[in-house]
């Protein structure tokens, strides 16, 4: 006769031998998810996931929230005791797996189409105000330390997630030619109404702006001197993407210029600002860049901001390598 801790152990293990019922449980862990994007992210269809939910929450391993005609699920561990501590090894036990790892793939793809829509709403209806917000990025500073990086005028030079055009401003004052590529309307609109009031203030330089996605650059190959991505890969899909895409525009012994947070764990910025990815790690950054057919990067760690309360940053440039030379 089985007692009642054996009774709840073999629950347990009945319901983690199942592969898919571990995958919803640590997507759940993560983020709070509707069928539907678990659905995207694990590619099965709705009855079969609704299935696995149903055996969860009979389990007592879910929380649920009505959102609107949606159910939201999230994982609920109990603090102590057989759940707590089976959870805990087969988690361990996950690290380094390759379905793992395409699942979190899939999840920051689903997560990111979530905030797509209200991502844009978003950005179009700060415009203007985006000057004033971004001071909490530390701004000044993280700009001063690209522009380090692009010092030689009369450059061609592609400025992705140009925002307001603050940048490709100050690269056209100091003689570099800008294309400032954005897709938030609202604030293409913003950054063009600066250029037109700079007039005669505007510098050796000069600055257009088109509208476009990162993942997609509405530009020719091999079209431009220097790409410069600041403070945009943690807002983006698929950075990776990006990054081979910055390449692609930038001709033969010109360079690809990063400048990001690194690793962090500062969820308020996730919360208030919409970030994707919660900064890079060096060795991420490297191989991202490194399977752009980049040469190997040059990359600068700044120290954390402690009185904003902001990680630490990274400068990466890379060249492009040129046969010719």
């Amino acid at each position: 006769m089985n007692t009642p801790a054996a009774d709840a152990l073999q629950k347990v293990f009945k319901t983690l031998a199942d592969p898919t019922r571990v995958r919803i449980l640590r997507l759940l862990e993560q983020e709070e998810l509707i069928v539907g994007e678990l659905m995207a992210v694990l590619g099965m269809a709705q009855s079969r996931v609704s299935r696995h939910l149903a055996i969860l929450r009979e389990a007592g391993l879910l929380t649920d929230r009505r959102d609107g005609t949606f159910v939201a699920y999230r994982l609920a561990l109990p603090d102590d005791g057989p759940w707590h501590d089976a959870w805990a090894l087969a988690r361990k036990s996950l690290a380094g797996d390759a379905t793992a790892e395409r699942d979190d793939a899939m999840l920051r793809r689903t997560l990111a189409s979530r905030r797509s829509t209200s991502g844009r709403d978003f950005f179009d209806e700060v415009g203007p105000e985006w000057d004033a917000l971004r001071t909490v990025f530390g701004d000044d500073l993280l700009r001063a330390r690209a522009i380090t990086q692009l010092v030689e005028p009369g450059l061609r030079v592609a400025d992705v997630g140009t925002g307001t055009g603050i940048l490709a401003l100050e690269l056209a004052a100091l003689g570099l030619d800008v294309i400032g590529i954005d897709r938030s309307e609202a604030m293409l609109e913003t950054a063009r109404s600066k250029w037109e009031a700079a007039g005669s203030r505007r510098g050796p330089g000069s600055a257009v702006f088109k509208t476009g996605d990162a993942h997609e650059l509405p530009l020719e190959d091999a079209c431009v001197d220097a790409a410069l991505a600041h403070m945009v890969l943690h807002s983006l899909e698929e950075p990776a993407r990006a990054i081979e895409e910055m390449a692609r525009v930038v001709r033969p012994g010109g360079q690809v210029i990063l400048v990001d947070f690194v690793a962090h764990e500062h969820r308020w910025m996730e919360h208030e600002l919409g970030l994707v990815w919660m900064g890079f790690e060096d060795d991420q950054v490297r191989e991202w860049i490194r399977s752009a057919g980049l040469d190997a990067p040059r990359i600068e760690l700044h120290a954390p901001d402690a009185k904003r309360d902001l990680p630490a940053s990274f400068v990466a440039a890379a060249h492009k390598s040129n046969p010719a030379a």
